[in-house]
């Protein structure tokens, strides 16, 4: 990681608040001698919830008051205009001051998203900003996104989106050309709207390593490894959320399946490192942490009912994405693409 990296965590946000957040950040810190944290929020619940954790007086450790907070439901809009001073607006803007690298936040997506895009601004060539996660696949996992920020989106804008998640996979996942595969439903050419029949002319036209249109199963089990996965932020949404009740389906039918009698418990004994090891590769909580990408500054979302082990996976995603100073890398690359398109 690099040295004195500096983190805003929203303590406050999420289903949970301190309860998780607090915990899930000093077991990062205790992981990397290199971070800082800022705990935004209310001062003296703060300071209750680290004192209870034995890190009161940490030099790694300060507090940045904030007097209010985002709720789950608040509109984009009233947040703007009214919560000026929430600990999610306020960590924002010690991303935007320099005094943190990053900020993490469990908080209202709406809201976060509004307010990063309003105090951090776009990078320039970049019109709307993108959610974009992992999600666990035969392969290993695959990078993808629009996840909800955009309901609708252009083909000049799902353009955009893969030419920030390419630079994003390259740096993370240390992969020079990685395949992108534009979502639809199907692979044949004549297939789709008309909006991903545009986007795939101009992604065939650029120098990314396009693959074509994938169908939804590759996003987790498909014939073929793709590093990237594009669409837009309604498809993108639905299908993580389709994943994510299909995942706990499973568990609740294995968990029934397992305790009906004695005989199936004891088996349940004996298959218990199978299982564990599958839970450990389709666990949620360990992919938790979504990027905002095309803002000038660095802001995760992390799940809004996250648990101290998800929430601890969003900041060390914002380790990573720090020490790989993913902004500045989507902005030379945007500023290429644009320079090519002008020849």
């Amino acid at each position: 990681m690099s040295i004195g990296s500096t983190i805003a965590i929203d303590a406050m946000g999420g289903d949970f608040g301190p309860e998780v957040t607090i915990p899930a950040s000093l077991q990062c810190l205790k992981d990397n001698v290199n971070l800082r944290l800022i705990f935004v929020g209310n001062e003296t619940v703060i300071s209750e919830h680290l004192e209870a954790q034995g890190h009161k007086d940490s030099k790694r450790i300060r507090i940045q008051h904030a007097s209010q907070k985002v709720e789950m439901d608040d509109s984009p809009a009233k947040v703007l205009r009214t919560k000026k001073d929430s600990s999610m607006r306020v960590a924002i803007n010690l991303v935007r001051s320099g005094e943190a690298d990053a900020c993490v936040s469990a908080g209202n997506t709406g809201a976060l998203m509004a307010t990063a895009r309003f105090v951090l601004k776009m990078i320039p060539g970049i019109d709307r900003p993108a959610i974009i996660s992992t999600l666990p696949s035969v392969f290993g996992h695959t990078h993808v996104l629009d996840l909800g920020a955009n309901v609708d989106s252009s083909a000049e804008h799902l353009f955009q989106f893969g030419v920030m998640g390419s630079e994003l996979v390259k740096a993370i996942d240390g992969i020079d050309h990685p395949t992108l595969g534009l979502l639809n439903i199907g692979e044949e050419d004549m297939k789709g709207n008309e909006q991903v029949k545009m986007a795939a002319q101009l992604f065939e036209n650029s120098d990314l390593n396009y693959i074509g249109f994938v169908e939804g199963t590759a996003l987790n089990a498909g014939s073929t490894k793709v590093d990237l996965i594009v669409t837009d932020g309604f498809v993108g949404n639905v299908a993580l959320k389709a994943i994510e009740g299909a995942a706990k389906m499973i568990g609740y039918a294995l968990k029934e399946a397992f305790n009906k009698n004695l005989l199936t418990k004891l088996t349940a004994l004996v298959v218990m490192p199978v299982l564990s090891n599958f839970k450990q590769r389709i666990d949620p909580r360990l992919y938790n942490g979504a990027t905002f990408l095309g803002l000038r500054g660095t802001v995760i979302k992390s799940h809004g009912g996250a648990d101290v082990v998800a929430f601890a996976n969003a900041v060390k995603i914002a380790e990573v994405e720090i020490a790989q100073d993913i902004p500045k890398k989507i902005s030379e690359r945007v500023q290429q693409v644009l320079a090519e398109r002008k020849h």
